[in-house]
């Protein structure tokens, strides 16, 4: 039999097959996702995500130094807010000595180099636990737009090279650039959760900063999972409105939307490979159904693929060893 072509030939060895590869994960490539909470020398298991931690800002030094030497170059921060400070109108997310901006400092002195980005959302410091002001029932948008502009300029003032949206709020981008521009933080920018779907995969991580919604769902802001076309729109809403990377998120069930983006825009891409992602691989792992390494690398190289340059994930530490 003769044939023309041989496409097995690029797949013959570990060396051949390495030098063709068309996607390849590097350090540069992650944000590591941090939780952080109030207290001293607290490293304390998130028992729906194992092997990932919530821990003090002591402690978290420690950890972000760690990441600095393996190569990682970026941290997402999330703070877990104490109830007696939470309230409906997140008065505890502008307080200049507020847990998210004593972390700044404290991390840009231990880490200068350190990319740091912070969530802005008001779901932790809410007593409803939703990402905006409610009244009547009803999480209202312009109003939370306002707090989620005043917290940018607080996470700035404090020292984040980006500030991260995560609301799903009409016009906060817009809003958020013109707060910093008129505070001088004409260089700190925006990661904006531009595709932020209503997803059932966000349990781990609601369990992690107790931030679950006390009442309903989050289906009035977050996107509906049937649709594409409408986080294109979004997203380039975004970007006319001053985001400078745009971030999809859930990446696995998206890996689509992901694709559409990356065709769609000329910035950055972000996907979050998010808490029920990381948890379903480890709980497979720990059954003994698949591999947990292999499953790592194939899963975040399937969200490379699928076009996003940027991939926050709970499998960072894990992917850099693996990737050696």
């Amino acid at each position: 039999m003769y044939l023309q072509r041989r496409n097995r030939i690029l797949r013959q060895s570990p060396a051949i097959r390495a030098m063709v590869r068309e996607t390849i994960l590097t350090p540069n490539d992650f944000i590591v996702p941090l939780f952080i909470v109030e207290g001293e020398n607290i490293v304390s298991e998130i028992s729906s995500m194992p092997g990932y931690f919530r821990r003090s800002l002591d402690q978290t030094i420690k950890e972000v130094r760690e990441l600095w030497a393996m190569g990682l170059k970026s941290v997402l921060l999330f703070i877990k807010c104490e109830d007696n400070l939470k309230d409906n109108k997140g008065t505890e997310a502008l307080n200049p000595n507020g847990l998210m901006q004593r972390s700044i400092r404290a991390i840009k002195e231990a880490v200068p180099e350190m990319c740091i980005m912070t969530d802005v959302a008001l779901d932790p410091f809410s007593s409803y636990g939703h990402d905006g002001i409610v009244e009547n029932n009803e999480i209202v948008n312009d109003a939370t737009v306002e707090v989620l502009a005043a917290m940018s300029v607080s996470h700035a003032s404090a020292g984040a090279d980006f500030v991260a949206p995560s609301d799903m709020m009409d016009g906060r981008i817009g809003a958020i650039r013109q707060a910093l521009e008129e505070n001088n933080f004409s260089k700190t920018g925006i990661m904006s959760y531009s595709a932020k779907y209503a997803s059932c995969f966000y349990g781990p991580f609601r369990n992690a900063l107790d931030s679950a919604p006390g009442f309903g769902d989050k289906k009035t802001y977050q996107m509906d999972y049937g649709n594409r076309i409408e986080a294109v729109r979004e997203t380039l809403m975004d970007i006319e409105e001053g985001a400078d990377i745009v971030m999809i998120k859930p990446a696995l069930s998206y890996l689509d939307i992901i694709r559409e983006i990356k065709n769609a825009v000329e910035v950055p891409v972000s996907a979050y490979n998010i808490s029920g992602e990381y948890a379903m691989i480890k709980a497979a792992a720990k059954m003994g159904w698949i591999e947990e390494d292999k499953a790592i690398l194939e899963t975040l190289g399937s969200i490379k693929r699928a076009g996003a340059d940027l991939i926050a994930t709970y499998f960072a530490k894990d992917a850099v060893r693996l990737l050696g």
